[in-house]
């Protein structure tokens, strides 16, 4: 597979522009490197224009939406400076303004005071532990995601090489990982999320959705990072992925989730042009 280059699948993000359509089947491991690097040099351009990055998202960690999007696996890529949003009392209005089809997914976000040794995959007990040690807070959240190529229609390769699809971070209140019990991986992974629009409910969510929990996902992305010789900064923002599919955005909409099973507040969302 031959994939554009970064200056214009950034050109194509920044200004909400979709690319030609592609053939989407069958990305090899090939590809998948090829579209890392991309994403590389996509992020070397951005700090060339003075963002930097603060994090990053986890995308399709939810096994139950991946036929809906052909993809087989779960992606990464950073969290900007520019791109990350506080959401302190809850509420937010966001302007649909140079994204391309952009969708809204209802998240789990995690803040982490340390940076994660390659071992804490989240797969035993103790990498588990290792993994919770490093982090400081929890929040509701809203990623927008917006897609470059029309209709939603990609493999893994090309949306890794299109920023993992990220256009925006929107995080709620922050609670401490003690306010969670004393089992904060099965409090998460047990939460319960309403998303709904115009006051009428939309979709519903579970943590253990997305790759078993949010923590485990965090694992997930340790683990990937790890295979290639990269690590978590300390101090990044991790948001771990939709707990319900990604819904289309339009002007007017005004968006609330309703999270049950932990200390987390629901959040508001308008939609502008």
């Amino acid at each position: 597979m031959t994939l554009p280059p970064p200056e214009l699948l950034l050109a194509a993000a920044d200004n909400g522009q979709s690319l030609p359509p592609r053939p989407a089947d069958g990305a090899e491991s090939a590809d998948i490197d090829q579209a890392f690097a991309i994403q590389a040099a996509i992020g070397a351009l951005r700090r060339s224009r003075g963002d930097h990055p603060v994090g990053y998202k986890i995308g399709f960690t939810n096994r139950l939406i991946w036929p809906l999007y052909g993809v087989k696996q779960p992606i990464w890529g950073p969290v900007w400076q520019t791109t990350l949003h506080d959401m302190a009392d809850a509420r937010a209005d966001i302007s649909l303004s140079r994204l391309a089809e952009p969708r809204l997914e209802p998240e789990i976000v995690i803040g982490l005071t340390d940076s994660p040794p390659p071992q804490a995959d989240a797969s035993t007990p103790d990498a588990l532990a290792a993994l919770l040690a490093c982090i400081g807070w929890v929040a509701p959240g809203f990623e927008v995601v917006h897609s470059i190529w029309p209709n939603w229609r990609f493999n893994a390769a090309q949306a890794i090489a299109a920023q993992s699809l990220h256009a925006g971070l929107w995080v709620g209140p922050r609670i401490e990982r003690s306010a969670l019990g004393s089992d904060p991986v099965a409090a998460l992974s047990g939460l319960r999320l309403t998303l709904s629009c115009q006051g009428k409910p939309i979709a519903q969510g579970r943590g253990a959705d997305v790759l078993d929990g949010p923590v485990q996902a965090l694992g997930h992305l340790v683990a990937g990072l790890a295979a290639r010789g990269e690590r978590i900064a300390a101090g990044s923002v991790i948001t771990t992925g939709t707990l319900t599919d990604a819904q289309p955005l339009s002007a007017g909409q005004h968006w609330r989730t309703a999270i049950d099973g932990v200390p987390l507040s629901g959040l508001s969302l308008s939609v502008n042009a």
